[in-house]
């Protein structure tokens, strides 16, 4: 089933309480700890320019990429539905950035370069439902990074949907659309399934429904980290994403950085 077709829509209106500048700052501070990018556009060397590219798998509408554009990097934005990059698209066309969005599923990841920085947040990862498709999608991106580079990724843990949303509706009700999330767990595929159902108001006044099914799946630090290191690259740290802090067997959501570490630079 498609996902991200109407939601796309409204998809900013309805997750305008996301902290994106926050996550924007701690992907720049994670970049400067670790990384080879740069905030800086236009370098005369190819390999240099190459290092500053940045890469937001699973970019969305992509208001985290153009806030990373405005800290200087330069923008890749790598999404599979075309409706929500459509959205990153006008957004692109107000503002006056310069980003390269791809219609890719990040599965079949293709670049024409390497890039010295790959992130992706806000739950992307939680919809490979398989470690097999995080593992290919791991390599890709090991693959596709510049020699030292930087993989940046978070994901929603077994207990964020075993204890916390599993089995739980989430309603809100606005003047011009409203949702209806509910939540059904299934503890032995470790998958929660997200039944959406959204109305929007319409111009004569009537509003819209429309449905949509999403499944993402748990996991757990361990299990990441060994497909991380699976994949060639080196873990270099994990974090709680809502303390910035250490995991703990409570955390919902897990920051990692990963380096890319089989490459020599050619010069």
């Amino acid at each position: 089933m498609d996902i991200y077709r109407d939601f796309a829509a409204v998809y900013d209106e309805l997750m305008d309480n996301v902290p994106y500048e926050q996550w924007c700052g701690r992907l720049h501070g994670l970049i400067e700890k670790y990384g080879v990018s740069e905030p800086v556009r236009d370098a005369e060397d190819t390999l240099a320019s190459e290092r500053n590219l940045v890469l937001d798998l699973g970019c969305g509408t992509g208001t985290l990429t153009e806030l990373m554009y405005r800290r200087g990097y330069d923008m890749i934005g790598v999404d599979i539905s075309g409706d929500m990059l459509n959205a990153a698209m006008e957004k692109m066309a107000e503002s006056g950035a310069d980003i390269l969005y791809l219609l890719q599923d990040m599965r079949e990841l293709e670049l024409y370069s390497t890039v010295g920085t790959v992130y992706s947040v806000c739950d992307s990862l939680n919809y490979l439902l398989e470690e097999e498709e995080l593992l290919k999608v791991f390599s890709l991106v090991n693959n596709y990074l510049y020699p030292g580079g930087i993989f940046i990724f978070d994901f929603n843990t077994v207990y964020k949907y075993e204890k916390v949303i599993g089995e739980a509706t989430i309603a809100e009700n606005r003047e011009d659309c409203s949702f209806i999330w509910e939540n059904f767990y299934d503890p032995g595929q470790e998958v929660n399934e997200y039944d959406l159902t959204v109305f929007i108001e319409q111009e004569d006044g009537l509003f819209r429904r429309f449905t949509e099914t999403h499944y993402q799946r748990g996991y757990r630090a361990g299990q990441m980290k060994a497909l991380v290191e699976r994949a060639g690259m080196k873990l270099l740290e994990m974090m709680d994403a809502d303390t910035g802090g250490a995991v703990t067997a409570e955390s919902q959501r897990i920051y990692m950085v990963a380096r890319e570490q089989g490459k020599t630079n050619a010069d």
